[in-house]
C-alpha cells in the first residue's frame, strides 16, 4: 500500500527565525482547497540562535509541539490509506464541505440553484457550524424536521432533503466518514405530480404556429423527438453529432445531470430541425437560453396554437416518453433512451398514459344504450 512520508522542515524567516512546516512525499489531498499539496506550515517558529533559558526552552517546547502534530499526521493519513476517519477529518466542518459541493454544480442549470438554497438553509439552522463528528442520525432527522417545517411544496421539500443526503453519502465516497450516515434515514416522500404531454395532432398545431424566438421552437420539437433535456440540448455542439445518411445519424454526449455518457439514435425529423451541418465546435443550436422571457415565449407559442395546457419546456420530454410508450415501446428499453437511474421513474409514464386512456373511455359514460 502506498504510504505518504511526513517531514518536519524548517525555512529561515526573517529577525533569525525559522517557520516549521510539515513535507509531504508524495503531495497529499487538501481536502478544503480539493488541490494536492506538498506543505502545510504549522505557524510556529523557533530561533535560529536561542539566547538564555526562555528562548531555549520556547525552542525546546516548540518543537516537541511540532513533533506531535507530524506523528498526528503520519497516524491521520494512515488511518485514511486504511478507509478510516481521521482526527482532522472528524473534526471538518460538515457546512464547508457542502459549500464546496454547491460550488462544484454552478455550471449545471438549475442545480446550482437548488444546492444554494439547501446550503443556506443549512447555515441558518446550524449557524455555529456542525462537524462530521457530531453529525449523526438524530441531527440528520432534525434538519429533516426542519425542511418539513417550511411552507413549501412537498416534492420541493423532499428535493432539498435529497440534496442534503447526497452531500452525506458523497462524504463518505471521499473518505471524509467511515459510512454513509444517510444510508438509513427515510426520504421525503414526493408526492405524484402532473406531467403534462402533448397529443399528436397538438405537435402538428405547433410546427406550424410561428414563434417569437424560432431557436426555442427548434430546440422544444427537437427534444420531442429526442427526449434530451434542455441542458444536454444547449451544450450540444456539431462534433457530438456522429454517423452519416446511409448508416443513420446519433448523438454521442455526456448527459449534464447524471453525468452518464449516453449515446442517441436520430429519428429523421430530428435531422431536420438541426439543418445542414456546421464547424465542429459551434453549438447546433446557438443562442438557446434559459429564462422566464424565453419561457414566456414558448407560453405564448403554445396559446398561438391554441392548446389548452400549462406546457413548458420540459414538457416536449414528457411528450417524447408518452409517444414511445403510445408506439409500443417497452419500459426497459424507454429507461434507456430517457437516461433514467431507476425505472420506477420511467413507470410514471405509462400510468399517465392509462390514465389518460381511463378517462377517455369515461368519457362515454353519459351514452344511454
Amino acid at each position: 500500500m502506498n504510504t505518504t512520508k511526513v517531514t518536519l522542515r524548517e525555512k529561515k524567516i526573517s529577525k533569525g527565525r525559522k517557520s516549521l512546516y510539515l513535507d509531504f512525499y508524495p503531495a497529499i489531498l487538501n481536502h478544503d482547497t480539493g488541490n494536492k499539496t506538498r506543505r502545510k506550515f504549522l505557524g510556529m517558529y523557533v530561533l535560529e540562535k536561542p539566547r538564555g533559558p526562555i528562548e531555549k526552552q520556547h525552542n525546546k517546547e516548540t518543537m516537541a509541539l511540532a513533533k506531535s502534530i507530524c506523528a498526528q499526521y503520519v497516524l491521520d493519513l494512515q488511518k485514511e490509506a486504511f478507509g478510516l476517519t481521521s482526527k482532522a477529518q472528524t473534526n471538518r466542518d460538515f457546512i464547508d464541505y457542502f459549500k464546496t459541493l454547491t460550488k462544484s454544480k454552478y455550471e449545471k442549470l438549475g442545480t446550482y440553484g437548488t444546492w444554494k438554497t439547501v446550503e443556506d438553509m443549512l447555515t441558518d439552522f446550524w449557524n455555529d457550524g456542525v462537524t462530521f463528528g457530531e453529525l449523526d442520525k438524530a441531527k440528520i432527522e432534525e434538519f429533516k424536521l426542519h425542511i418539513l417545517s417550511k411552507d413549501l411544496k412537498q416534492n420541493t421539500k423532499a428535493s432539498y432533503f435529497s440534496k442534503f443526503l447526497a452531500a452525506i453519502k458523497q462524504a463518505h465516497k471521499d473518505n471524509i466518514t467511515n459510512e454513509n450516515l444517510a444510508k438509513n434515514v427515510e426520504r421525503i416522500t414526493e408526492e405524484e405530480t402532473h406531467r403534462e404531454f402533448l397529443l399528436r395532432e397538438e405537435i402538428q398545431k405547433l410546427v406550424k404556429t410561428k414563434c417569437d424566438s424560432p431557436i426555442h421552437k427548434s430546440a422544444f420539437l427537437f427534444s420531442i423527438v429526442t427526449g434530451l433535456r434542455f441542458s444536454d440540448i444547449q451544450a450540444l455542439q456539431w462534433h457530438d453529432i456522429k454517423g452519416n445518411k446511409k448508416d443513420g445519424f446519433y448523438i454521442r454526449f455526456r448527459q449534464k445531470k447524471t453525468n452518464g455518457l449516453e449515446k442517441v439514435d436520430l429519428a429523421k425529423p430530428a435531422i431536420k430541425i438541426i439543418g445542414p451541418k456546421r464547424k465542429a465546435k459551434e453549438y447546433v443550436f446557438e443562442g438557446l437560453e434559459y429564462s422566464a422571457w424565453h419561457n414566456e415565449k414558448i407560453d405564448d407559442w403554445v396559446k398561438a396554437a391554441k392548446i389548452d395546457k400549462k406546457i413548458t419546456f420540459h414538457s416536449a420530454r414528457h411528450t417524447f416518453a408518452t409517444l414511445q410508450i403510445e408506439a409500443g415501446t417497452d419500459i426497459y428499453t424507454l429507461s434507456k433512451l430517457m437516461g433514467h437511474k431507476s425505472i420506477k421513474t420511467t413507470e410514471i409514464y405509462a400510468k399517465l398514459l392509462n390514465k389518460k386512456k381511463t378517462e377517455a373511455i369515461h368519457k362515454l359514460d353519459n351514452i344511454e344504450i
